[in-house]
């Protein structure tokens, strides 16, 4: 699975970003979709998660201004992160991950490269 992520940058705080990411490759194989940040100096953290039939997962730090919603086609599986009323300590690289069915026994993980999101005035 290859994953290519868009849609960070730099934005004051109070403000909106919606990052995408395109999953290609054996989408047929992928169950559970999200984000994960990681700020410089701390590991890396789940932002939120969507599987397969729709269950939702979110980090309590951002549960109230986020929102992950996934999409598909036959060779291609989308999953967005609308971020709202973005905050300064929000500032990190955002990495798009996906676990196919079986994980980790039998299935693998794929990262992407990390989208760079700035809050800041």
């Amino acid at each position: 699975v290859q994953l290519v992520e868009s849609g960070g940058g730099l934005v004051q705080p109070g403000g909106s970003l919606r990052l995408s990411c395109v999953a290609s490759g054996r989408v047929f194989h992928i169950n559970v979709m999200g984000w994960y940040r990681q700020a410089q100096g701390n590991e890396r953290e789940l932002v939120a998660f969507i599987t397969r039939d729709g269950s939702l997962t979110y980090a309590d730090s951002m549960k109230s201004r986020i929102t992950i919603s996934r999409d598909g086609t036959k060779n291609t599986v989308e999953v967005d992160l609308q971020m709202n009323s973005l905050k300064p300590e929000d500032t990190a690289i955002y990495y798009c991950n996906a676990r196919e069915f079986g994980y980790p026994q039998y299935g693998s993980e794929s990262w992407g490269q990390g989208t760079q999101v700035t809050v800041s005035s």
